[in-house]
This record gives C-alpha cells, sequence and structure tokens, in this order.
C-alpha cells in the first residue's frame, strides 16, 4: 500500500500524557463505539465492523453530521490508522499512536486533513493555516482531553465538556 500520507501537503498532531498502563490506554480506545466512553462532541459511535484491520464504524457528532471510519492498519498497544470522511467528500487521514512514558503512557493523533491541504500549497497555505488548523487543533484536544479524563477519573465525559466546537458542537 502507498503511503497515504503522501497525499496530503500538512499534518496537524496532538500528544497528551495519561497516568495509565499502555495495556489499558489501548484496550479503551479499541473497545467498540469507544468514542461515546471520551469524545465531546460524539453523539453517537455506531460499529460496522470491528475489530482489527478493516473495521469500520459511523461517528455521529452532536450536530448531526455523520462520518465513516475506515480503519486501514491496526497493531496492538500500538495504534491504527484510518481514513475519515463525511459521505460525499473526500476521506481525510487520521494515525493514533501509544506508547509508554514513565509510570503512564502518551496518545498521539495526527490528522492530514483533505480540507485546503492536496494540490497548491501557495493557494491552500493561506486558509489551512487560518481556518483548518486552528480548529483541528482545538478539537484534537478536547477530544484527548477527554480520553485523559475518561482513564484517569473512570466516568464518561460528558458532551462539549471542553467547550463547544464550530464545527460539531450543537
Amino acid at each position: 500500500m502507498n503511503d497515504p500520507k503522501q497525499n496530503f501537503n500538512w499534518c496537524v498532531e496532538k500528544s497528551q500524557s495519561i497516568h495509565c498502563k499502555r495495556s489499558k490506554l489501548w484496550e479503551t480506545i479499541s473497545s467498540e463505539s469507544n468514542l461515546e466512553l471520551f469524545h465531546p462532541f460524539c453523539k453517537k459511535n455506531n460499529i460496522i465492523t470491528w475489530p482489527g484491520d478493516n473495521s469500520e464504524d459511523i461517528l455521529v457528532y452532536l450536530n448531526g453530521m455523520t462520518m465513516r471510519r475506515k480503519f486501514v492498519f491496526w497493531e496492538k498497544n500500538f495504534g491504527y490508522d484510518l481514513f475519515i470522511n463525511q459521505m460525499g467528500f473526500e476521506p481525510s487521514f487520521v494515525s493514533w499512536r501509544v506508547k509508554e512514558e514513565n509510570e503512564g503512557s502518551i496518545i498521539t493523533i495526527s490528522v492530514w486533513p483533505y480540507l485546503f491541504n492536496k494540490g497548491n500549497k501557495v493557494f491552500n497555505w493561506f486558509p489551512y493555516k487560518l481556518f483548518v488548523r486552528p480548529n483541528l487543533e482545538k478539537y484534537l484536544s478536547s477530544v484527548l482531553k477527554g480520553i485523559k479524563y475518561y482513564l484517569e477519573n473512570d466516568k464518561k465525559i460528558k458532551k462539549n465538556q471542553f467547550g463547544l466546537h464550530r464545527w460539531f458542537s450543537t
């Protein structure tokens, strides 16, 4: 398989340290409908096929936007890669990675969004840097805070727990 990241100009990446073992972090992010536990903008996470390579699920955001996730790489206690897209739109590429750190673990989510991120860099740079990147950084920060909160407090998060998001909140 060709490296799907080659199709994009830029990536947005965020990491979060969590006070839990990597195996517990992996168990959480690889469980069925896992986004319902920690994703602050998730209304529903419906499974089509699960788990492992070729997994598929549907993510319904709080505002009703619906995305399909198709997993193309899956390695236990390491991470997974997937394509995500709203029906009728191009897919973005997403990579989730987990690793041990001291007495805890780190999760990193990297996103190669399709919007203003293909083709002419000169034309796309301004809207990407001003619109896509800051909104995606806020989104990833909220998702990672949700994972941390869930694992360290053993409680599902509330909707919009870390603030509203212009793309996904109601």
